[in-house]
């Protein structure tokens, strides 16, 4: 086994006059965000060929990612850890330059709500990563899927499967036939559900607002929103479109009586900023134990799918 050697992720690590146990947040840009706040990453390791462990720092307190009565984290914060992890590797472990875009294709997360509390300090998870099916083109990775398990201590508190790819600047200005954040216009947000009604404590953060039918909903998509659009985005963003599918499960349970612990999701194509996006949920049960299967589109096409495992809550 290769000896383990530390990413050049931590701005403290190299440093050695800087005391053993102080830890520092990684630099924004590794993991797509603008604000430290939103930065959740404190380091990785590489542990062996294509395994690392990366580590993470959760806050007691957070608008979206922790509960309104600050006792839990929400399974959708252990979706945005692993996201912003996969991010982090491609740029320091696989040396994916900082200009390039990066597209969601599929996100599998499982959570285990129970060893999701809040405790007295900020927990510290670590996650063990094993990277598969990289995608290589002209002989430089273009993507790939990644397996993570979430401890905290010594408890699994979640598993995750995620598939990336990327591509340049200008390969992707072409693809997007120069739509951009600057010359997108947005449309106007509708009125939404009563927070209580989707178990958020703020109006701005209902992302859905009522139709005809129960279960349809017209997405909301606030682009003055500091946690989703924490930057300047061309498209919805896929935790966006994530915390419909949680919400939608809990506006169909009318405010949770289910509350959403696991996600299985493909994106099919980007969500365009400037037509409607409509978000349905329809109940199945599979082998997956998916209670809800959720699906946004925008006309005739399919955005995302989105198969939902619910525990009482």
């Amino acid at each position: 086994m290769p000896h383990p050697r530390q990413l050049a992720t931590n701005p403290l690590a190299e440093n050695l006059a800087v005391p053993d146990g102080l830890t520092a947040t990684v630099p924004r840009q590794l993991v797509h965000r603008a604000s430290v706040a939103e930065t959740l990453l404190t380091g990785g390791t590489s542990t062996d060929t294509d395994r690392f462990t990366v580590f993470a720092q959760w806050p007691r307190a957070h608008q979206l990612h922790v509960s309104p009565d600050r006792t839990a984290y929400d399974p959708l914060l252990v979706a945005e850890t692993v996201r912003q992890a996969g991010t982090l590797l491609a740029h320091t472990a696989y040396k994916v330059p900082l200009g390039h875009k990066f597209v969601l294709k599929e996100m599998r997360i499982t959570t285990r709500p129970e060893h999701l509390a809040v405790g007295t300090l900020p927990a510290e998870p670590a996650i063990d990563i094993a990277v598969s099916d990289i995608d290589r083109r002209g002989g430089r990775p273009a993507g790939f899927t990644y397996d993570a398990d979430v401890r905290i201590g010594r408890e699994r508190v979640a598993t995750a499967r995620i598939a990336a790819t990327w591509t340049s600047d200008a390969v992707y200005r072409r693809l997007r036939g120069g739509r951009t954040a600057a010359t997108v216009s947005t449309l106007p947000v509708p009125p939404g559900l009563p927070p209580t009604a989707v178990d958020r404590a703020l109006p701005a953060d209902v992302v859905l607002a009522p139709s005809d039918r129960p279960d349809r909903w017209r997405l909301r998509v606030d682009t003055g929103h500091a946690v989703f659009f924490d930057h300047p985005l061309d498209h919805v963003p896929g935790m966006l479109l994530l915390e419909a599918a949680r919400q939608a499960v809990r506006a169909r349970t009318r405010g949770g009586r289910r509350a959403p612990v696991s996600f299985r999701t493909v994106f099919h194509q980007y969500a365009e900023l400037d037509q409607p996006t409509w978000i349905e949920a329809v109940d199945r049960r599979d082998a997956y134990d998916a209670d809800v299967q959720v699906v946004g589109r925008q006309g005739e096409s399919t955005l995302f799918e989105c198969a939902v495992g619910t525990e009482e809550g």
